[in-house]
């Protein structure tokens, strides 16, 4: 009886020494890549999970949407005008100016000047707004807006308010022949145009950007036209100064309050005010 007991306990002995050693051939194969064993597959299930990225906050897809470049270029969205230079994210448009509030005399006055050039073959669109530039546009880069309109302010800081008129038509046409002007020149004011000039200069220089023209044409662009159309405005720019010297009330003069300077880099404005 003890003898078959013996030989029953090796018996289950031996089977158990079999079915580890099965575990342990199982597991090694497993480890080769070709087994089934639970902490290999755990191991493979949690590199197959993928890495999923947060989504950015609203607000910053807001602040620099996809479709800004191609709108931008656009010339269909701005009256088929071309940008002088190419349109690049966190580059920004600069100019500063005196800024014209006009009244209604000025803007009946408009009217009659754009039908003579209507009636000439030339249609050209009112400004949306009027102005005086003192310098030419440039562009800054979004880190320069602050110290370039410090250096503004600290080189307007003495320039007095003066007031300067205009009356005598120009027409002026861009470097690259894309744009047409009809303007209105300067006839008095013109040495206190040029000392601010000079000022605004000096900080252009200090950002290493293009100075104001050297022998300057100071006008206010009273309205455009797409192309170079400098010709067919010079047949009849006698014609439209008649318009401005024989006006209801005497010959008009656009008068001009230069008591700030203003200037505009992309959608922002800064004001200078000048010393009373």
């Amino acid at each position: 009886m003890l003898v078959g007991y013996s030989s029953s306990s090796e018996e289950e002995s031996e089977a158990a020494t079999a079915q580890n050693k099965s575990c342990s051939r199982q597991c090694r194969e497993e480890d080769d890549g070709e087994g089934d064993c639970p902490a290999r597959k755990k191991a493979k299930t949690e590199e197959q999970v993928p890495k999923t990225r947060l989504p950015l906050p609203g607000c910053l897809l807001t602040m620099f949407p996809e479709d800004v470049d191609s709108q931008a270029e656009d010339n269909s969205l701005h009256g088929g005008r071309i940008r002088s230079f190419k349109h690049e994210r966190g580059n920004w448009a600069t100019y500063v100016y005196l800024p014209y509030h006009p009244e209604e005399e000025f803007r009946e006055l408009l009217e009659e000047l754009l039908s003579v050039a209507r009636a000439h073959g030339v249609a050209m669109s009112s400004q949306e707004e009027f102005h005086l530039s003192l310098s030419q546009t440039v562009v800054l880069r979004h880190h320069w807006i602050q110290p370039f309109t410090q250096s503004l302010r600290a080189g307007l800081v003495h320039c007095k308010r003066f007031v300067c008129s205009a009356g005598r038509l120009r027409v002026y046409c861009n470097a690259e022949r894309t744009r047409t002007f009809l303007g209105m020149e300067v006839c008095t004011g013109h040495a206190q145009l040029l000392n601010l000039v000079q000022a605004v200069d000096k900080t252009m220089t200090e950002f290493r950007l293009d100075t104001f023209y050297k022998d300057p044409s100071f006008h206010v662009s009273l309205a455009w036209c797409v192309g170079d159309m400098t010709g067919q405005m010079e047949e009849c720019i006698q014609e439209l100064q008649s318009v401005v010297d024989e006006h209801e009330e005497g010959p008009f003069l656009l008068r001009l309050d230069g008591v700030e300077l203003r200037c505009r880099t992309g959608n922002k404005t800064f004001r200078f005010p000048l010393e009373q």
